[in-house]
């Protein structure tokens, strides 16, 4: 395992030059740790003869600890100074190469000489290249675009290599496969040589290693340190795959245009998938499993399933948390922090378990025409997300954090209950959460708010504007759970956001604002007033692109739409400053609350609603009756929560994408066809709502950039006109 050389100048103390190298490659080892000892006797007097029967029963503690030092890039060390006598030097990382036993060499240092000391570790490392088709599970040799490139070490002692004592780290380019140690995957995106590095890292000791029958066991070394290193490279090259000819009889037909899968489909399902997680009847399902009855699985995806203990875990931490100074607010205390709870679990897309549903991820795919290439998490993993300072995150976010490279990342600490220090939150980079502020403005627009207005007011006994109260019947017994809910949340009034906090935040994210004598008079410092009038450009552009998609004699054009992506995103991204790290989520807590106290059956005694018409939730056929009995708007509430989660979903997948460094129109084209449901949908409630039809070319921009609640207040009038 060790040799040694003597040679050079006389002087009074002796050299020790240690080389520690993969004895078949001859790669040096880089960092690693080599522990000197002087050799001493059973007396305590110093060894003056070497010779493999030292290593006879060696016992590191009867010896001289001298010193650690670590291989330089050519995986030598030198140790200098040194008296003369036997000296020892302890490789003293993991070893599963050699059945992880302690690796001890021994050699004699004369007064002057230079000794060379050889440490050829068989490590024999290899690396098998072959390449995978989307979709296939089948490895080839054949190096071609579109296919994964998988790179699988294999090493001496594999099976002996315990936990992370052996880990391989790859380029930022190479992604490391999951649930598989020792394996890394790239896509081919175009011809050319490709490049493997990498580095086999083997840990410092931990724990006492079996030794040798002969070699005790050498102690840990407390603290560990960083790892030995082997460097690993290869390279391939890529090609444009061969045309295959074809003979014989060949039918022929139309087809839409065929496109390519992309990396950040997998974002987009996500988005989707995470966005219908928050969904009001998924939130009362969650309530009824953690406060009336057992969780029940029919019907629930799989990782909405593994995310129900996530759920429970932190509604009992903020339950323990969350107090409130009134008396007898237990029931609405509790309500809170569940909402609280669910809230911050289900934003989050970047949180295993990934919210991936693979049959009807796939399914949808298909119906959208864009091709499903493998495992969506994989392609998340893999290809989409960046490693920066060794964290995944988002294409975006990556850009932002490369910005910042002095200010350090905060590291959570399970000592801490906050972050106080300076620096950047890491699960707000790492994991953000998801959630767009207009699905509050929609909402509220639906009068979701102003009707919980009137219901606390009327509990509270107070008579409203009209001449007679339409509330009047309003008489909630002391018997039942609602009424002391509805105290609680009367008595949270000062603690939830006012209606000016929420709208100057409206204008401040999407240039929008409610109308109505509580808002009148509002002085914005920064407003999206640009905002408006490019995301309804956005939306005519993609009726454009959808008539000429259908067409099958014709390609659609994705750059209008990419070029719309661009000036939406860089306006959102403009908002995303001050109050938007809380607000929305604070926002979305408080108006989740409120459809759930809507939705109690008790609201059926005193709020006439229809039963024969299909509401998707429960608590929206109580708006639409508060608004019949107020003369309200008497447009339907389904079409602002159409708006609401439809507008979410697209601006998410807007604001969150890396659109500001995408030339090429497939990721554009892409997007067009996943999000077609939710951007028809939009464009259909928008009609429905305020009267403008955005699939049609009006061809004045000053009226795309009409305020809705201009609009809903000219239909208001309209119809009080007319009634």
């Amino acid at each position: 395992m060790a040799r040694a050389s003597a040679e050079g100048p006389a002087q009074q103390h002796g050299t020790v030059k240690v080389t520690v190298r993969d004895r078949a490659s001859s790669i040096p080892l880089v960092g690693a740790a080599m522990r000197l000892y002087q050799g001493m006797d059973p007396q305590g007097i110093v060894l003056q003869t070497s010779g493999e029967a030292h290593l006879v029963n060696w016992d590191p503690t009867l010896h001289r600890k001298m010193k650690v030092d670590r291989t330089g890039a050519h995986g030598i060390v030198t140790f200098t100074n040194l008296d003369p006598g036997v000296h020892f030097v302890l490789f003293d990382h993991v070893t599963p190469f050699a059945g992880n036993q302690p690796i001890v060499a021994t050699v004699k240092v004369d007064q002057g000489g230079l000794h060379e000391l050889f440490f050829d570790l068989d490590i024999d490392p290899e690396m098998h290249l072959s390449f995978e088709a989307p979709g296939q599970s089948t490895r080839t040799d054949g190096a071609y675009v579109g296919k994964r490139a998988i790179v699988d070490v294999v090493f001496r002692g594999l099976d002996k290599a315990v936990g992370n004592d052996v880990v391989l780290e790859v380029d930022d380019i190479w992604q490391p496969r999951a649930g598989q140690a020792y394996s890394a995957a790239q896509l081919i995106r175009k011809p050319g040589r490709y490049r493997f590095s990498g580095d086999l890292v083997f840990a410092r000791r931990s724990g006492v290693i079996v030794s040798t029958p002969g070699i005790l066991a050498v102690p840990a070394v407390p603290g560990g340190g960083d790892g030995a290193r082997l460097a690993l490279s290869s390279t391939f090259d890529a090609e444009e795959r061969t045309p295959q000819p074809i003979s014989g009889n060949i039918g022929v037909s139309l087809s839409r245009t065929e496109t390519e899968a992309t990396p950040d489909l997998a974002l987009w399902t996500l988005i989707r998938n995470s966005t219908e997680a928050l969904s009001f009847n998924n939130y009362m399902d969650f309530l009824d499993q953690l406060f009336c009855q057992p969780a029940g699985e029919n019907g629930v995806v799989p990782f909405e399933r593994a995310r129900f203990g996530a759920k429970t875990a932190a509604y009992q931490t903020l339950k323990a948390q969350r107090a409130l100074p009134f008396t007898d607010s237990e029931a609405y205390r509790v309500l809170k922090a569940a909402t609280e709870a669910f809230v911050m679990v289900n934003c989050g897309v970047l949180r295993a378990p990934f919210a991936f549903d693979p049959v009807n991820d796939n399914a949808y795919l298909d119906r959208r025409d864009i091709p499903a290439n493998g495992s969506l998490e994989d392609a998340l993993v893999q290809d989409y997300l960046e490693s920066v300072g060794g964290a995944k995150m988002l294409p975006y976010l990556a850009v932002i954090r490369r910005k910042l490279p002095d200010v350090p990342v905060l590291v959570p600490s399970r000592n801490e209950e906050a972050e106080l220090c300076f620096g950047i939150i890491q699960d707000r980079l790492t994991n953000p959460c998801l959630i767009e502020l207009i699905w509050n403005y929609w909402q509220e627009e639906g009068m979701l708010v102003q009707t919980m207005n009137a219901i606390t007011q009327r509990f509270q006994n107070l008579r409203g504007p009209s001449v007679t109260d339409p509330l009047a019947n309003t008489e909630i017994d002391m018997l039942r759970p609602l009424n002391n809910l509805l105290w609680g949340y009367t008595q949270d009034e000062q603690h939830r956001l006012t209606v000016v906090r929420r709208n100057y935040e409206y204008d401040h994210h999407y240039g929008i604002r409610l109308d109505g004598k509580a808002v009148r008079g509002m002085r914005p410092a920064d407003s999206r007033s640009k905002f408006l009038e490019a995301f309804h450009h956005l939306l005519r552009l993609l009726t454009t692109f959808y008539r000429q998609d259908d067409d099958t004699t014709v390609k659609a054009d994705a750059f209008p739409i990419l070029n719309a992506l661009k000036e939406v995103h860089l306006i959102l991204s403009q908002g995303a400053h001050n109050q938007y790290g809380d607000l929305p989520s604070t926002a979305r807590i408080e108006m989740l609350m409120q459809q759930w106290l809507l939705a109690r059956p008790e609201f059926r005694e005193f709020l006439p609603t229809r039963v024969m018409v299909a509401y998707p939730e429960p608590w929206m056929d109580r708006v639409d009756a508060m608004k019949r009995l107020q003369t309200w708007s008497d447009t339907s509430v389904m079409h602002f929560r159409n708006l609401a989660i439809f507008g979410e979903q697209l601006l998410l997948s807007v604001r969150f994408g890396h659109w500001s460094d995408v030339y090429e129109a497939t990721q554009a084209f892409n997007w067009a066809r996943f999000w077609r449901p939710q951007a028809q949908g939009y464009i259909h409630a928008y009609r429905a709502a305020t009267g403008v039809d955005l699939s049609v070319d009006s061809g004045n921009p000053a009226g795309e950039a009409t305020l809705p609640s201009v609009l809903l207040r000219q239909r208001l009038a309209q119809q009080q006109r007319s009634a």
